[in-house]
């Protein structure tokens, strides 16, 4: 696991197509608390895999040569699980397949959308700067 969007399985990198997650290192803020919600991302898709057999739909490769694909365990998408609870959002510059689960959690204030947050792609620009 390296983190909410991305898996090593088989000794495959492979990245979640379709959805962004905070990276390992970013906060958000919940009510004047620091909420290390990538680490929570993280957390959260370890705890849904479990000891359960991941299968994955491969998509292609992205620009850092990992794989790009769509992931399973029982059945369940991991990218649409991490959307839906509010630690990942609809990468829609690439896909438009989760802004249904985005706009649920985003409705519902679920996870990160209860927070003050930078979505990941815009803390990614101030941290290589």
């Amino acid at each position: 696991m390296v983190d909410g969007d991305t898996i090593h399985l088989d000794g495959e990198k492979i990245r979640f197509s379709g959805i962004d997650a905070p990276e390992v290192n970013q906060t958000c803020i919940l009510q004047n608390q620091i909420i290390e919600c990538g680490l929570t991302s993280k957390q959260l898709i370890i705890n849904k895999i479990g000891d359960q057999k991941v299968t994955c739909l491969r998509e292609g490769k992205d620009q850092y040569g990992r794989t790009l694909a769509e992931c399973f365990v029982g059945g369940d998408s991991l990218s649409r699980f991490l959307v839906r609870q509010g630690f990942a959002f609809a990468y829609r510059q690439h896909s438009k397949k989760y802004t249904p689960d985005e706009d649920f959690a985003r409705e519902n204030s679920i996870g990160m959308w209860k927070m003050n947050f930078d979505f990941p792609w815009d803390f990614r620009k101030t941290k290589s700067n």
